[in-house]
């Protein structure tokens, strides 16, 4: 009988945590590889604004190469995980079934902003920070209530994300445990 690894997603908010909590993941699991949904080029994806102005169909987002990427790693007898970084928990037809379980890092919007601005402004002038605060403010931030609103409550774990990131691997390792009776 083959051996099929379990499929954990990781969601959140942009600045939330979830790369660094899955990298951190990948170290503490055995047998596990992770698959980063940033690091995919999507054809005929929505702007993300656009999108959720016009009422977030997350079956919108075509989501092939990642699809094909975890079947791939699905076949794979190695592994015992498979972790996606992936913002759509349950919510997108396509990556749906594949998930066996699904954690939402639940980080307040001022620390993942503050994440957001750490990470990304350092080698951009003010006016360009300026710009994209204002953005955040008049569109990005309903990007980011949409997340709170349909994928927070369409995962099966909350996890607090305002924790250290070894705090919320380990609540992550035990609820893996959880799940695994």
């Amino acid at each position: 009988m083959m051996k099929k690894p379990r499929v954990l997603s990781v969601s959140g908010v942009s600045g939330g945590g979830k790369t660094t909590t899955i990298k951190h993941l990948i170290h503490r699991l055995d047998r596990a590889k992770a698959l980063y949904f940033d690091d995919y080029d999507f054809e005929n994806c929505p702007d993300l604004c656009e999108w959720v102005e016009a009422g977030a169909d997350y079956n919108a987002w075509v989501l092939s190469p990642f699809i094909t990427d975890i079947q791939l790693l699905l076949k794979d007898q190695s592994l015992d995980y498979i972790i996606l970084d992936y913002p759509f928990a349950y919510l997108n037809d396509g990556v749906r079934d594949f998930i066996d379980l699904a954690f939402y890092v639940d980080t307040p919007l001022d620390i993942a902003m503050a994440r957001r601005i750490l990470r990304n402004e350092q080698k951009h002038a003010m006016h360009e920070l300026q710009s994209d605060l204002q953005n955040y403010l008049t569109r990005g931030r309903a990007a980011y209530l949409e997340m709170e609103k349909t994928v927070k409550v369409n995962s099966d774990v909350i996890i607090q994300g305002d924790l250290a990131t070894d705090l919320i691997v380990d609540q992550i390792i035990e609820e893996l445990r959880k799940y695994s009776v």
